[in-house]
């Protein structure tokens, strides 16, 4: 787990008493994350585990399950009915005004928003202000060591090779009389990657023409187009090493099979990767200007280029995610769209910028790169070079 005296650290400097962590049945796994709890052990009662701003934790748990926290350093309260659940944990915060939760006021972070609201209803009746723990969760569940930075910065240049070489892999099919479709390419993919000592949750979007234009597209056996000369391809791919503790990477490329890239599909690369560009412009200068930089704040920057080019309908997504040891992690997104993410762009984390434009049933334009923020506050692109025009597959 996070040191005990981290977490008090983290909490003072929010101005908070301290942190409420709960969770029933497995509610809340970013609790089990930044404790360092077991996952896989059946807990089937309500647990509590405060860490007041000074001074000793403490565990409350069911007189059937009380052992469940014992991995954890505190006094221990064990309850039974549960008008005794609520005395103890009233006893407990009593005198503390203002702790944190995994809340968030009006769901603006859903992600965060693992305590169910009876129990907020709860703790607020004994005049307790509860504070999102949104940039805590942030900080204990999304920042680098340098050992993870490493592995991201490996991950992310063997990421990008490999996607450049699955473009070339497809122009010397074509030339050479061979074929290509868009499961071929994703199966492709994937055994590069294992040859690299790398690893994905799931299979990365290899999309042709119409199929580039559903970001959430997957290939399979039974519904691969193939890659021709004339299609427009997309490329969507992220991996980790295969080591405990590594940090993803996730790229999408694009490309034309063909000499020439049509115009418009050019002037649509240039809009997103304008965008791209606009949203690390954004962070770069604000961070130059010691100001914070909200999630929200940058997904704006990137958002007013494409909507400025008459083509605001067509980017339907978020502009970025956090990057951890999970591909979509719990730090900051770069939202303004689907949540409010008002969390704060923290030192030693590493987020996607990824604007896109869909056309539906034509083509889909997504570039994405991914962004490190170090202790000094500097943001920097990591891997390849960004892509600044569609790849051409010469056939």
């Amino acid at each position: 787990m996070k040191s005990i005296e981290a977490i008090q650290q983290a909490v003072v400097a929010a101005g908070l008493d301290g942190w409420l962590f709960y969770d029933f049945r497995g509610s809340d796994p970013m609790a089990y994350s930044i404790l360092g709890l077991p996952r896989g052990v059946f807990r089937s009662r309500r647990w509590y585990y405060y860490i007041p701003a000074r001074g000793e934790p403490t565990r409350i748990v069911h007189a059937i399950e009380s052992g469940a926290l014992d991995d954890l350093p505190g006094s221990k309260r064990i309850y039974l009915p549960w008008q005794q659940q609520h005395q103890i944990l009233r006893e407990t915060l009593a005198g503390h005004r203002r702790i944190a939760m995994q809340y968030s006021p009006n769901n603006n972070i859903p992600y965060v928003a693992k305590v169910d609201a009876g129990t907020i209803e709860l703790i607020r009746s004994w005049g307790v202000e509860i504070a999102t723990s949104a940039d805590l969760v942030s900080q204990f569940e999304a920042t680098l060591d340098e050992g993870q930075l490493a592995s991201h910065h490996r991950a992310a240049d063997q990421l990008g090779m490999i996607v450049l070489a699955a473009f070339a892999e497809i122009g010397h099919r074509l030339k050479t009389g061979g074929s290509a479709d868009e499961y071929e390419m994703q199966q492709w993919l994937l055994e590069q990657f294992d040859k690299a000592g790398l690893e994905a949750d799931h299979a990365p979007i290899v999309g042709v023409d119409a199929h580039s234009a559903d970001p959430h597209f997957e290939p399979s056996a039974r519904d691969s187009s193939p890659i021709t000369p004339g299609k427009w391809l997309l490329i969507d791919a992220w991996c980790k090493e295969k080591k405990p503790r590594s940090i993803y990477a996730d790229i999408t490329w694009t490309g034309y099979v063909g000499e020439t890239v049509p115009a418009e599909h050019e002037r649509v690369f240039n809009i997103v990767r304008d965008a791209r560009d606009a949203a690390v412009t954004h962070v770069q200068r604000e961070f130059a200007a010691e100001r914070n930089v909200r999630g929200c704040d940058v997904d704006d920057a990137c958002r007013a280029v494409i909507q400025n080019a008459g083509f605001g309908d067509y980017f339907i997504h978020r502009t970025g995610h956090s990057l951890h040891e999970s591909v979509h992690a719990n730090g900051a997104n770069i939202d303004n769209l689907e949540t409010s993410d008002e969390r704060s762009l923290l030192p030693r984390t590493c987020f996607t910028v990824e604007p896109g434009i869909y056309l539906p049933g034509r083509f889909g334009i997504r570039s994405e790169i991914n962004v490190y923020v170090s202790a000094e506050r500097t943001a920097t692109v990591t891997g390849v070079p960004s892509q600044k025009s569609p790849v051409r597959i010469l056939a």
